[in-house]
């Protein structure tokens, strides 16, 4: 009768494949977490909104101020080219100086402000900082003592029509 006993390693537990197959799967699921939460913090969404109710608050005024361009029959056209943007009023605008706000639709970051100075009566002319492309949004602001605002969106007729001046 033979002793059949089962052999002992001769290796010691760190030199073995098993004890590290195990610990490298925990191991693996903790850094894929630690980088789904780096790409979660810097990846967020800028369209939620913390203080929506002083947003809300904003948003009134903001249709008031749409209200009376409406009220005042204001109007205006839009041109862009890579550097220039040139706006063309209709309606009683007695400005000197009007802001043109281009917000990009899904990366609030990328938004900007323009400052149009009076060029003729009824258009306006200012530089962009940054290039725009179809789709972002424009705010045109005055500021005053009869405050009012237009909205719209870029369009490829905005963006073709500001090329040939």
């Amino acid at each position: 009768m033979s002793n059949q006993f089962p052999r002992e390693d001769t290796q010691p537990w760190y030199r073995q494949f098993w004890p590290w197959f195990l610990i490298a799967l925990p191991a693996f699921v903790v850094v894929a977490g630690i980088n789904m939460v780096f790409i979660a913090h810097e990846g967020a969404d800028d369209l939620v909104v913390d203080e929506y109710y002083k947003d809300g608050l904003a948003i009134n005024r903001k249709l008031e101020k749409k209200q009376r361009a409406e009220e005042l029959g204001i109007s205006a056209d839009v041109a862009l080219t890579s550097s220039d943007v040139v706006v063309t009023t209709r309606g009683p605008v007695q400005a000197e100086q009007l802001t043109l706000l281009l917000s990009h639709p899904l990366e609030s970051n990328r938004d900007f402000e323009v400052a149009l100075v009076q060029s003729t009566p009824g258009e306006y002319r200012g530089r962009l900082q940054y290039p725009v492309a179809e789709r972002w949004h424009w705010t045109l602001i005055f500021e005053g003592e009869e405050a009012w605002r237009l909205d719209g969106s870029i369009t490829r007729a905005n963006l073709s029509a500001g090329h040939g001046g």
